[in-house]
């Protein structure tokens, strides 16, 4: 029931309902409340804007911090590395120098057998290169009075006919013997002196080839 005060009793008196004041001051208050809600959801999106923003900026500041503290590091271990790489280097440098020799020899090694192939080829297809060898042999060994040519027992069967001969030629009254010795190898011949000797062998010529080359 609504409740009506009338005030001034005179020719003017005015009524007053409480229900409908009690409903404009309900309305009024309903208006603050959502007015205050609005004020504080709107402060809090600032504040979340802010605190985003804080985080952002902070994130921001630390990882510049970071990465200078990581550079700074970096900088700092390599000063201290750039000894060792500098060693590391000429290290690797000698190494370098060292696998190349090692490869050159092996390349003269393997030159030095495929010439020895070669030669023993060579032989086969030509039997009077001993002959050769004989003669310039005696030709180095020129001046003493007596020499001995050694040869592989199957060189002086095959060849022994010929040589005979050739030991007679030696000029300067020089004698000339001739030995087999299967210490010699096949195709080659040594001619000894009492002043030295001539070593006529492949693998003896061969191998100071190969001992100038390396």
């Amino acid at each position: 029931m609504s409740r009506v005060i009338k005030a001034n009793r005179g020719p003017h008196a005015v009524a007053f309902n409480y229900d409908d004041v009690t409903a404009q001051a309900s309305a009024c208050v309903e208006l603050a409340r959502a007015e205050a809600a609005r004020i504080l959801s709107a402060g809090h999106a600032d504040a979340d804007a802010v605190r985003r923003e804080a985080e952002a900026a902070g994130r921001h500041s630390a990882e510049l911090a970071i990465e200078q503290l990581l550079e700074a590091k970096m900088a700092t271990r390599l000063d201290a590395l750039a000894p060792a790489l500098t060693q590391a280097v000429i290290e690797l440098q000698h190494a370098k120098q060292a696998w190349l020799a090692h490869w050159e020899r092996q390349a003269i090694h393997l030159a030095t057998a495929i010439a020895e192939r070669v030669i023993r080829r060579e032989l086969r297809a030509t039997p009077q290169i001993p002959l050769d060898l004989v003669r310039e042999a005696l030709q180095l060994a020129a001046g003493p009075s007596h020499l001995r040519v050694l040869m592989h027992p199957e060189d002086v069967r095959v060849l022994g006919a010929q040589l005979t001969p050739l030991l007679a030629s030696i000029d300067s009254g020089a004698t000339a013997e001739l030995v087999a010795d299967a210490g010699i190898e096949a195709g080659g011949c040594r001619v000894e002196t009492e002043c030295g000797s001539v070593d006529q062998q492949f693998s003896v010529q061969l191998g100071r080839i190969e001992e100038e080359l390396l």
